[in-house]
């Protein structure tokens, strides 16, 4: 594993400031070249099975603004799409599926699932050469619970209910569609390893909606079983999870996961991300609206989280995704913030 790219080094444990930084969402609708290209590239799913088009918006906000990290473009969908469910974004909707049923999820077939992937990994053969060698590479995947959420709704909702109540009333079902997940998920991961990704992150959106046991059961056990897939292939490579609003849960996660790093959310409190740094880096926190406001609001928060975490582990993150309302001016002022802190 390369020694010059900072973020490995913080993900094996080691304190360096200024911190390394990136963004989730990096490449996305707050920059012009990427509207551009999307326009270009006609659907969204067009845009992410397109090697060509999915290097240049990967590749966007790493010449704009050099970041430490590139993070693939793709979508958590992509997996349910590879085993042939349909998924479609629509504008000013976002992805429409059509819900699937106990008897479909009995009848999920992975025959042809790396095969439907193959452009997503032919991305990452692509993004490793082309990146500067000290930018880290970062692949991912949504958690199963969060994928299901969608698979089960056919979109988004506020609180995710048709999972949940589909998880109660069909427990069996819905355990076998985590495990198809958690299964495809991992190779995938395991794939894009092996094209290039230096690291991987699971993103769980909709964690923090459950209770205390569908947190253990829908959570923290599926991911459980995608790091333990990928670590008997990759055993060294680093781990990211981000359970979005886990609250008390994030501690017990990260050691029951076995995740190697510990994506924030921005209501986590940074005394509970300290305590949280003693075992392993943190990644976060920053509100993303205090990036759309900038000024004194993003000084004082990119400040506070340096203040509080900049001598142990830390790579410098929003707390979710950055807005398309964000100023680009303002993501420049906060590279700026980070990297010129003493």
């Amino acid at each position: 594993m390369p020694e010059n790219r900072i973020m490995l080094d913080v993900l094996r444990g080691k304190a360096a400031f200024p911190p390394p930084i990136w963004m989730m969402r990096q490449a996305g609708r707050y920059l012009p070249e990427y509207r551009e290209t999307r326009r270009r590239a006609g659907s969204f799913l067009d845009l992410c099975y397109d090697p060509d088009l999915a290097v240049e918006v990967t590749l966007q906000p790493i010449e704009r603004f050099g970041f430490d990290a590139s993070i693939l473009f793709s979508d958590i969908l992509v997996v349910p799409h590879a085993l042939g469910r349909d998924v479609r974004f629509e504008e000013g909707r976002g992805p429409l599926l059509t819900p699937i049923s106990v008897a479909e999820i009995a009848a999920l077939d992975g025959e042809t699932f790396h095969v439907n992937l193959e452009p997503v990994y032919e991305t990452v053969r692509r993004l490793r050469a082309k990146l500067p060698d000290e930018t880290t590479l970062i692949g991912f995947c949504g958690a199963p619970w969060t994928v299901a959420t969608y698979m089960i709704a056919g979109h988004g909702t506020s609180d995710q209910t048709p999972a949940r109540l589909f998880a109660y009333r069909e427990p069996v079902a819905f355990l076998q569609l985590l495990n198809v997940l958690a299964d495809h998920s991992a190779a995938y991961l395991i794939r894009q390893i092996e094209a290039g990704a230096d690291v991987v992150q699971i993103f769980d959106s909709w964690s923090g909606v459950l209770d205390d046991v569908s947190f253990e059961a829908f959570c923290v056990k599926p991911v459980a079983e995608i790091v333990r897939q990928v670590r008997a292939v990759h055993p060294n490579v680093p781990i990211i999870g981000f359970p979005k609003g886990a609250g008390a849960h994030y501690r017990s996660y990260r050691q029951k996961t076995g995740v190697t790093g510990l994506g924030l959310d921005w209501t986590v409190p940074l005394t509970t991300a300290k305590e949280l740094q003693r075992d392993g880096a943190v990644q976060g926190n920053l509100d993303p609206l205090r990036l759309v406001v900038g000024g004194k609001a993003l000084a004082d928060g990119v400040d506070a989280i340096l203040k509080a975490l900049g001598d142990g582990p830390l790579i410098f993150n929003l707390g979710h995704g950055i807005t398309p309302e964000t100023p680009i001016a303002h993501v420049e002022a906060m590279v700026k913030l980070v990297r010129s802190a003493s």
